[in-house]
């Protein structure tokens, strides 16, 4: 006779080190639910590395997130004891950018991440992050991004119609259409350094960027 299966006991969700982060999602889901897993499981709100396979995936904290006074903190553990880092939420008006800085525990500057308004209308802002000691990563839509034979590979790989469709909608700087989130190529020397899915998912490919300034776009939005 055959009974109810039991459910697979899964092992406790364990923080991993944030400083080698590649892909990461900031939320408070640790098991979604899936093919396997009829029950979604949560924990607090953190900057989470998605692990396993998608049948059993977990989301591992690697940065918790807090806030002191209006600005967000991140901490090393749930407890937030170990200061990561500080980021300006509401950042500052240089120039007509909007100036968010990054600090270490110590006070020390670790980045700024600079939302640089379009120069016409109807196209949308761009990015910048500034890390010392290294070239300036220009965050633009992907349709923006690189030179015209990447350009047109693009074309290729994802249909002329829809191509043509970002083209016009989108423009050198880093516009969107109105039926998903943009994409934007984060690029520093023609260097791809990141790439995000609005601030929702964010993939790291350079070692030299340090991972705070990428949680910190994350957590401040591309709005």
């Amino acid at each position: 006779m055959f009974g109810k299966k039991e459910p697979v006991e899964e092992a406790p969700v364990l923080p991993v080190a944030w400083e080698r982060v590649r892909d990461f999602v900031v939320g408070n889901t640790e098991r979604p639910v899936t093919t396997k897993r009829k029950k979604a499981s949560f924990g607090p709100l953190a900057v989470r590395v998605p692990k396993n396979g998608k049948d059993y995936r977990v989301f591992a904290p690697c940065a918790y997130v807090g806030h002191v006074e209006e600005d967000y903190a991140l901490y090393a553990e749930a407890g937030c004891l170990t200061l990561l880092c500080l980021i300006d939420r509401g950042g500052r008006e240089v120039d007509g950018e909007r100036h968010h800085d990054v600090h270490d525990g110590q006070g020390g500057l670790i980045g700024t991440l600079r939302r640089v308004p379009p120069r016409t209308r109807p196209f949308k802002h761009t990015w910048r992050i500034d890390q010392p000691g290294h070239p300036t990563v220009v965050g633009r839509n992907e349709w923006a991004s690189g030179d015209a034979k990447a350009f047109t590979y693009r074309m290729v790989d994802k249909g002329i119609s829809e191509a043509l469709n970002a083209v016009t909608s989108l423009g050198a700087e880093g516009g969107d259409t109105r039926t998903k989130p943009r994409t934007l190529e984060w690029r520093a020397d023609d260097k791809v350094v990141m790439v995000s899915e609005s601030s929702k998912k964010v993939t790291v490919k350079a070692d030299w960027l340090d991972r705070r300034l990428a949680f910190a776009f994350a957590l401040i939005g591309d709005r």
